[in-house]
């Protein structure tokens, strides 16, 4: 099994607020459902207005910061790469947006 992190850009999903509820209620569908198979790890929406940048030197810069605007994600378990972007196509129907699918490096002394 390998883990994979299934997100997409805050800008991507561009939805009328008066379809939010649907659209939500569509994504937890899909969360239900990795859940029932055992795949789910955890995802969530990000609140970029309160994010913020901490330097090597330990230099805190407040955001929101354009260029690291991650929008939601989901952290799955599953077989292969195949298998997550099969998840991340069920994201991508009910979020309504393009889905990034990237690997996550196991460690070894976890």
């Amino acid at each position: 099994m390998a883990r994979y992190l299934i997100s997409f850009d805050d800008g991507a999903m561009i939805i009328p607020e008066e379809e939010l509820p649907e659209v939500s209620k569509a994504a937890h569908a899909v969360v239900d459902a990795a859940k029932d198979a055992g795949v789910w790890i955890h995802g969530g929406g990000v609140i970029n207005r309160d994010s913020s940048v901490v330097g090597t030197d330990g230099t805190v810069t407040a955001g929101p910061h354009q260029e690291h605007r991650l929008g939601g994600f989901a952290i799955v378990d599953v077989a292969d790469r195949a298998e997550a972007e099969a998840w991340a196509a069920e994201f991508a129907v009910a979020c309504r947006c393009a889905q990034l699918v990237r690997e996550l490096m196991p460690d070894p002394d976890v």
